[in-house]
């Protein structure tokens, strides 16, 4: 009985070694063929074609069973913060509607000759956990003209725009507006803003500069020009991060960076009301850090006030911002994840040694500064 197994396997060994010339003939045949063909350009890749309607199911399958997959380990933040919500809807406006459409136009006409065509999100995202938009926002779908995220070191912005895609279906189109432009004020700053602020920058930062608000996006009214001059420039040439903000300082010229840097540094800084007295203790903490240090940093007042010495106007003020921008700064910092101006080397030893309690003391008591106390005479013109 062996020895037939033995005689057997010999036999298949020969006829193996026998069949391997030819089938290694027909492999080099097809890819020759294949090569050939892609030679001649006789495959239409037009997109007027569309996809044949097998060819769509196993590429939309396929897509649905990697994002399911590369996606399980993801864990999602809470999303129902009005903050992350205005953070998504800034970017989606800038740069998603074009396909996606939005409640006043559902499937622009252009994006819709697109192969495949961009779904309209609102009837679509229910069908996507969370950590799967977060996946496919963040990394973008192969053949499809979906992109990557621009700045893949922010998964914070990538959860801000998952918290607003995921109402968006409940928006009709004034709701979708005014969350996206807010309360456009009619005042003479509005008047006297630069086109690049009406156009974009003011749909976040506001015409007067002081950030709809709610801690989304930064204060800007009353910041060193210098720094503000700086920081698009970081922002256009990617060494500062930020998937919102790389694309749109990336098209201003230097003209358009002095002028809105002029601009908002020339509008009046926010006056914040006082505290109330369930943060008097970590403000009085944040304030002990701040103009004192410890035993790990240095004072913080000596680089952003308040202090009456002269500062370098490319370093930002700090008083008045809005306390949750100040510490997602520093965590960006601390992850090595935000990047910035030639200066920001300063900073990476100083946000590491901070605990995270640390850092929310000291963002609360820069929130309850008032400006005027730290501002310098003179902020510096690139």
């Amino acid at each position: 009985m062996g020895r037939l197994r033995t005689v057997i396997s010999r036999l298949k060994n020969l006829h193996w070694r026998r069949q391997w010339p030819a089938v290694a003939a027909f492999v080099m045949v097809l890819a020759l063929g294949g090569l050939l063909v892609a030679i001649a350009g006789i495959i239409p890749i037009k997109a007027s074609s569309g996809h044949w309607a097998i060819t769509d199911f196993l590429l939309h399958f396929a897509m649905e069973r990697s994002v399911a997959t590369h996606s399980l380990s993801i864990q999602a933040p809470a999303l129902a913060k009005t903050s992350l919500v205005l953070r998504g809807a800034g970017h989606y406006e800038t740069d998603c509607r074009f396909c996606h459409g939005s409640p006043r136009l559902h499937h622009p006409p252009i994006a819709q000759q697109m192969t495949p065509p961009p779904p309209y999100l609102p009837e679509t995202v229910s069908s996507w956990e969370d950590r799967e938009l977060f996946y496919i926002i963040k990394h973008g779908v192969k053949f499809t003209g979906m992109p990557a995220w621009p700045a893949l070191q922010r998964d914070d912005e990538v959860w801000a725009m998952v918290a607003f895609l995921r109402v968006l279906p409940e928006m009709d189109g004034e709701e979708y507006e005014k969350l996206v432009w807010g309360e456009i004020p009619a005042s003479p700053e509005a008047e006297e803003a630069p086109p690049a602020v009406t156009k974009s920058c003011g749909r976040c930062h506001g015409v007067d500069g002081l950030g709809r608000g709610v801690g989304a996006f930064p204060r800007l009214a009353g910041q060193n020009r210098a720094y503000l001059y700086a920081s698009l420039e970081a922002y256009g040439q990617g060494e500062r991060h930020s998937g919102m903000m790389e694309p749109i300082a990336a098209e201003l010229n230097p003209e358009e960076i002095k002028a809105l840097a002029r601009y908002y540094s020339g509008l009046p800084p926010y006056q914040p009301p006082l505290p109330s007295l369930g943060e008097s203790a970590a403000i009085e903490r944040g304030e002990a850090i701040a103009k004192q240090g410890n035993q790990r940093i240095a004072s913080c007042a000596d680089c952003h006030g308040p202090s009456s010495i002269p500062r370098n106007p490319d370093y930002p003020l700090l008083a008045g911002q809005y306390a949750e921008y100040i510490i997602l700064q520093l965590e960006l910092l601390a992850q090595e994840k935000r990047g910035g101006t030639p200066y920001i080397h300063l900073m990476d030893p100083i946000a590491h040694r901070l605990s995270q309690q640390q850092r929310e003391d000291v963002a609360r008591y820069y929130a309850s500064l008032t400006p005027s106390g730290s501002v310098d005479p003179a902020k510096g013109a690139p």
